[in-house]
């Protein structure tokens, strides 16, 4: 029986986004796939621009994570970005290569137009984004991911937590204790928020 190779995904992300981008990549390797993660791929020594552009090169699909720290600022995340979009020139037209993979509800950039994104926020984002990565897969006869594992992940955009709400403390009880007879040195241990109230007589 031929053992089929992972899929191998190339995953672009703004700096600020480098928690759901772990979080992403951890997803995918769980679920069988190959991914490729500077912050989790590249060594101490190595050329980062070269092997960035060596697993661009290298890989089966290209996951462009998008935000609004994505889309809005300078910086190599654009160069990665057109690399991306001229590694997309040499795949045959119709073949699912490069997949723009919103983190939260942004605009598409212009040079994104023609790709279909997928909502990772959304509730079945994961799930529709495994089923391309597999059709992907399925094409160059590289190993499928489980897709049976594909909503674990967290990806929904950033909301404020519900605050709880509070009940009152139930009043203190009030409990009255009648010592008959002559008690020294003894020890009365009663319940928290109960008054003791001597009503012993010498």
């Amino acid at each position: 029986m031929t053992i089929r190779r992972p899929l191998k995904i190339f995953l672009s992300y703004a700096s600020e986004d480098r928690g759901k981008a772990s979080d992403l990549h951890s997803h995918l390797l769980s679920l069988g796939a190959a991914p490729w993660l500077d912050v989790e791929n590249l060594l101490p020594g190595q050329d980062w621009k070269m092997e960035i552009a060596k697993a661009l090169d290298e890989s089966d699909l290209v996951l462009l994570c998008l935000s609004n720290h994505s889309i809005s600022r300078e910086g190599y995340v654009q160069k990665e970005m057109r690399l991306a979009l001229d590694r997309a020139l040499e795949i045959p037209p119709g073949e699912i290569f490069l997949i723009p993979a919103r983190f939260e509800p942004v605009k598409l950039p212009y040079s994104l137009r023609d790709y279909q994104a997928v909502d990772l926020f959304a509730e079945d984002g994961m799930k529709r984004l495994v089923m391309s990565l597999n059709l992907r897969a399925k094409r160059i006869k590289a190993r499928p991911l489980d897709i049976a594992g594909a909503l674990l992940p967290d990806m929904k955009a950033d909301t404020p937590a519900p605050r709880k709400k509070t009940s009152p403390a139930p009043p203190a009880s009030k409990v009255e204790i009648h010592i008959h007879g002559d008690v020294k040195n003894s020890n009365l241990i009663v319940g928290d928020g109960n008054d003791v109230n001597d009503t012993s007589r010498e």
